[in-house]
């Protein structure tokens, strides 16, 4: 088992999908809602209205995340499974292509944990796995984009993690500003 493997493997411990197929639909549902809710209303978003965007009533809301913090962590690293993802589906892509589709998957998980940022454990060791599977997701993309020559050598993928969630922190008139300016610093990243 690799490294990545074994970090990427960790974050299932984290997330305890039910197996029925209508008891995982659900708690799907109730993830994608919550990470909507705390996108427009922070951390403070209420649980009803969770449950209610999610189809579900707010027992079952309880039933698959006992407390606020079981919810904040389930979004939290369901968003770094999705970014680990994310980077598999687009690996076979040419090099530039393949990263920027990524780097735009990775604004969502920016703007996700920034809002829960606050609420979430920075200092247990399950934080620390979700973000070394995250860099061993994106890593090899933008190794691959830089070797073929898309990617100036004087630059480093923490330095473009950096510069993109910095510019996601930005507030936009909408996302189509936000994407315009996210591909203006990408025009960055070109050799000149």
């Amino acid at each position: 088992m690799t490294e990545t493997t074994s970090a990427r493997g960790s974050l299932g411990v984290a997330i305890k999908r039910p197996h029925r197929a209508d008891a995982r639909r659900n708690f799907d549902a109730l993830l994608a809602a919550a990470r909507d809710a705390f996108a427009e209303h922070g951390s403070g978003a209420s649980l009803e209205d969770i449950a209610r965007r999610a189809g579900v009533g707010i027992g079952t809301l309880y039933r698959n995340f006992p407390t606020r913090q079981d919810l904040f962590d389930a979004v939290y690293f369901g968003e770094i499974e999705e970014l680990c993802q994310a980077a598999d589906e687009v690996a076979d892509l040419p090099p530039w292509e393949a990263f920027e589709t990524w780097l735009q998957r990775f604004v969502g998980y920016a703007a996700t944990k920034r809002a829960i940022y606050e609420e979430l454990n920075r200092d247990s060791d399950l934080f620390r796995t979700a973000r070394e599977a995250m860099y061993d997701a994106g890593q090899p993309l933008f190794d691959h984009a830089q070797q073929s020559g898309a990617i100036r050598p004087d630059t480093n993928f923490d330095d473009v993690l950096r510069m993109v969630s910095g510019l996601t922190a930005a507030g936009f008139v909408d996302d189509a500003q936000r994407t315009r300016v996210l591909n203006l610093a990408l025009d960055g990243l070109h050799p000149r």
